[in-house]
């Protein structure tokens, strides 16, 4: 049940955007090892945003995920701002992540819980 959301205030074209998210949807699911058909991307792009007093592009991620290893998150860390950085033109000192791992109970699907 991964979850990439991603705020920008980057522009992407409405013609890119559908390649961008199975992009995304498929370096997620690779980089934690776990089936994309679990992975959900969420892209909302050209926001009213500001980092440090600026709004050269910047990129605010949210990765959820259950299981998420704390020891790895470095590494997701590394991963996430190189594809900010190819795919939207965001450099990572303009990347913030935010890493979470609820309790399965927490994480609905499918009229259940995992």
């Amino acid at each position: 049940m991964p979850l990439l959301k991603i705020e920008t205030n980057a522009r992407v074209d409405e013609e890119r955007r559908p390649a961008l998210l199975k992009q995304l949807s498929e370096a997620v699911a690779a980089m934690l090892g776990k089936p994309e058909s679990y992975v959900m991307v969420a892209l909302e792009s050209g926001r009213d945003m500001l980092f440090a007093g600026d709004d050269a592009p910047l990129a605010l991620l949210q990765l959820k995920s259950l299981g998420l290893p704390e020891s790895r998150t470095g590494e997701y860390s590394s991963h996430l701002c190189r594809l900010m950085e190819e795919k939207l033109g965001i450099p990572p000192e303009r990347v913030y992540i935010e890493f979470s791992a609820p309790a399965r109970h927490m994480w609905g699907w499918n009229g259940g819980t995992f």
